[in-house]
């Protein structure tokens, strides 16, 4: 089924919680910001190969290492985003998306504009970070 979602559409509480306008608005958001990593994560790589040059001062050549590391640990969070993109994606496709994981509610709009890729609804996220921090004082 093609949906056709005007460019200045931004979904709302008065229509119906993800119906298909919402699913596509949702899926060229995901579908947009997985191109934009793919395109960071390509320049990366070319810095990467270029910067292979040898630094003859060891100054240079150590903040070179640490710009390395720094893009490198950057790839890798990028890598992880786009995992978590194509998850909702999936979601999108199986129709689970939009809804908590832990409750089954609908998380709210608001959320999932900040944050696409969002699986639990602001308060089952809240009591999860309460869980961690109470595990993690032990």
């Amino acid at each position: 089924m093609n949906i056709t979602v005007a460019h200045d559409y931004r979904p709302s509480e008065k229509e119906p919680f993800m119906n298909p306008k919402q699913q596509e608005y949702f899926r060229r958001k995901l579908l947009s910001w997985r191109a934009e990593l793919l395109k960071e994560s390509e320049e990366t790589l070319e810095s990467l190969q270029e910067g292979n040059l040898q630094e003859p001062d060891m100054a240079d050549r150590a903040s070179a290492e640490m710009e390395r590391a720094f893009e490198l640990r950057t790839r890798d969070r990028a890598r992880k985003l786009i995992s978590k993109i194509d998850a909702a994606l999936g979601r999108i496709e199986d129709g689970s998306y939009g809804y908590c994981e832990e409750t089954g509610e609908p998380i709210s709009l608001k959320r999932l504009e900040a944050r696409p890729i969002a699986t639990l609804s602001l308060e089952a996220q809240e009591r999860h970070e309460r869980m961690e921090r109470t595990h993690r004082s032990d």
